[in-house]
């Protein structure tokens, strides 16, 4: 599961705000019970002098036991619960309140991350992604092969099932997918679907639109104060764990494209990170708007699906 240091940073971040404000209203509560219920913070400083008692008999050689101790102390802690009932108050007042009583708002429970973190994580990678909304929209569960029939029926099972392979082999395997085809035939559909299946497991997923991603680069390679932001758009183009490129082709043609085209596909696969994309052009119409070296990276490092049919969006206006 990957996190950059700066969204790991982020969320404990977090939790450090939340023990800040657990401890900010325990002290609270705490200065309300000494100030309106008498006796009490005798009783609570009487819980140190009991144990620094017990530990200098310890030293000298008069231990009375571990047991005789444990009754003192749990006869003081019977008595404080006892003041605070009385004063209208629950037994548990004092006792720390967190956001997550299985970590204590830590993130952590021993060695391994807390559900609320990976929770926390998961939110934050969609939040990244560019997918929030599509993925609501794009999911399995609305996946329907009734808008297929014969051969375009099976070219999309067919995609269905090296997507679903896909999914579950990922992280194992180094793959690559390249969907095309006609407009509206499930490209984007399959893609989508396959993000939101990894970013629920808590996979970094990053998806652009062929046209938005490289106005982008476009822009930010051009402006030299933006280097800063250069920068850290490459290093999430080539360090997430799943990149999607959707609409392949919808950008405008430039050697300036061609060439960061180039880039990303060759610092991805010599990071042996997985892409996806998609495109409505042929792969003759690829081989002749990108250069050579662009056209025989996609056919030998991606694995090819091409879906066929009538435009799904249609066949839904029409009913």
């Amino acid at each position: 599961m990957a996190l950059s240091n700066s969204q790991y940073d982020q969320i404990m971040h977090e939790y450090e705000i939340r023990q800040f404000n657990s401890r900010r209203e325990n002290d609270k509560r705490r200065e309300y019970v000494y100030a309106h219920i008498p006796g009490y913070k005798e009783l609570e400083d009487a819980v140190s002098t009991i144990s620094v008692e017990f530990e200098i008999e310890r030293l000298r050689g008069a231990d009375r036991g571990k047991e005789v101790l444990r009754k003192k102390l749990a006869s003081n802690a019977a008595a404080r619960r006892s003041l605070l009932e009385e004063a209208g108050l629950p037994s548990d007042y004092l006792m720390p309140v967190y956001e997550c009583p299985d970590c204590k708002d830590t993130g952590y429970i021993g060695n391994e991350k807390c559900h609320c973190f990976q929770q926390k994580m998961i939110s934050l990678l969609y939040e990244k992604s560019n997918l929030e909304l599509l993925t609501q929209q794009n999911n399995f569960s609305l996946l329907s092969e009734g808008y297929y029939g014969g051969e375009d029926l099976k070219h999309f099972q067919a995609a269905e099932k090296i997507s679903q392979s896909f999914i579950k082999n990922f992280g194992e395997d180094y793959q690559n997918l390249f969907f095309y085809g006609t407009v509206g035939v499930g490209k984007s559909f399959l893609s989508i679907c396959i993000a939101k299946e990894l970013l629920d497991r808590g996979i970094s997923v990053v998806y652009y639109s062929a046209a938005d991603l490289f106005r982008q680069l476009s822009d930010l390679a051009f402006d030299y104060n933006s280097k800063a932001a250069m920068e850290s758009l490459s290093e999430c183009l080539f360090n997430c764990e799943l990149l999607i490129i959707d609409d392949l082709g919808t950008e405008l043609e430039s050697r300036f494209v061609n060439s960061q085209l180039f880039t990303i596909l060759n610092e991805r696969d010599l990071r042996r990170r997985a892409s996806i994309i998609s495109t409505n052009l042929s792969l003759s119409d690829i081989q002749n708007r990108y250069q050579d070296r662009i056209f025989s990276r996609l056919v030998s490092h991606f694995q090819l699906l091409r879906l066929s049919g009538q435009d799904i969006r249609l066949q839904k206006a029409r009913t």
